[in-house]
């Protein structure tokens, strides 16, 4: 039997290069990724497409020839120095349009299943302390991400209804693992430093995902019959509060954090004064998912823990910071 064929958008991007990485070497699939630059190191076994325009008007046809499962990685992420004029059309073009573009011409080319990599900002932006999100909630986003991401969810749903083809949605929460940059690498730069941090009070509840275990979900989707036009979240399953966070990172740096009880209700006011809102929400909000679905639909849970991620993660810092 011949091994099946993927296509990985994004193969250039934090989790479509470790996706695509993870699968070639356990070398049982036929893999591909559209890329729109070259330069990234790929396995060499992974055939790639230059598919350098992401909208509705990108030609797919040679990428997706004879091609099983799709798993569309590629996305327009959060711009943090937003330039934009509108915004939300700017996330609409790629996200909605180029996504739809995608999942019509995997029909045409007769694709089985269309893994779509969401977000939990579907959702929301945050949950009350002790009450998670489900996959089957309502949508309520609340940024042109997040509504570009709901926008596509539902016209993949709708594309589904009256084809063939069927739809797995994944809504990872904050992925983190080996290479992962942004404000995870910045608490661990903190943390190898010795920073002081005025983060040792903050009593939230916050959902993440370690990129081994989104990998695992994802490759469970591939072919399990009960996945099909389901969504399901991704997380370990072990949500912590910021500053239990900085502790366990701290842990597995071998260098213990150095953290104050700040009241956080003052470091809330001095983030809203200097226009740090956003990034507030993410230190001292809650933001929690429920992924008890994942194991009564597909027997998934997730194989490592929160600790094992960290360790795996400051691992490869520490690497990379000798090197």
């Amino acid at each position: 039997m011949s091994a099946s064929t993927l296509l990985v958008t994004g193969g250039s991007g934090f989790l479509g290069g470790a996706l695509l990485r993870k699968l070639a070497e356990r070398g049982e699939y036929s893999l591909r990724t559209a890329i729109r630059r070259d330069s990234v190191a790929l396995p060499a076994s992974v055939l790639k497409f230059n598919v350098p325009d992401l909208t509705a008007t990108a030609d797919w046809q040679d990428a997706l020839a004879g091609v099983d499962v799709v798993v569309h990685a590629a996305a327009r992420v959060h711009v943090m120095d937003e330039q934009a004029g509108d915004p939300l059309a700017e996330f609409r073009l790629i996200n909605v349009d180029g996504t739809l573009n995608l999942a019509r011409q995997a029909v045409k080319a007769g694709v089985r299943r269309f893994i779509y990599i969401s977000s939990v900002k579907v959702n929301g932006e945050s949950t009350v302390a002790g009450r998670a999100f489900t996959a089957d909630d309502p949508f309520a986003p609340t940024d042109p991400y997040g509504i570009s991401k709901c926008e596509a969810e539902e016209a993949l749903r709708q594309l589904s209804s009256s084809s063939p083809m069927e739809v797995v949605i994944v809504r990872p929460v904050l992925v983190y693992g080996p290479g992962v940059k942004a404000n995870f690498l910045s608490m661990m730069r903190w943390l190898e430093r010795g920073v002081p941090l005025p983060f040792g009070a903050i009593d939230n509840k916050r959902s993440l995902v370690g990129i081994d275990n989104l990998i695992d979900l994802i490759v469970t989707c591939f072919s399990h019959p009960a996945a099909a036009n389901q969504t399901f979240f991704a997380s370990d399953g072990d949500d912590v509060s910021t500053t239990e966070l900085l502790r366990r990172i701290g842990h597995a740096l071998n260098k213990p954090a150095r953290l104050m009880p700040f009241p956080v209700p003052l470091m809330r006011l001095g983030a809203r004064l200097v226009g740090k809102e956003a990034l507030a929400q993410r230190l001292f909000g809650s933001l929690q998912v429920d992924i008890s679905k994942n194991g009564r639909l597909l027997g998934w849970v997730p194989p490592m823990s929160l600790d094992q991620g960290l360790s795996a993660t400051v691992r490869a810092y520490l690497e990379s910071h000798k090197s």
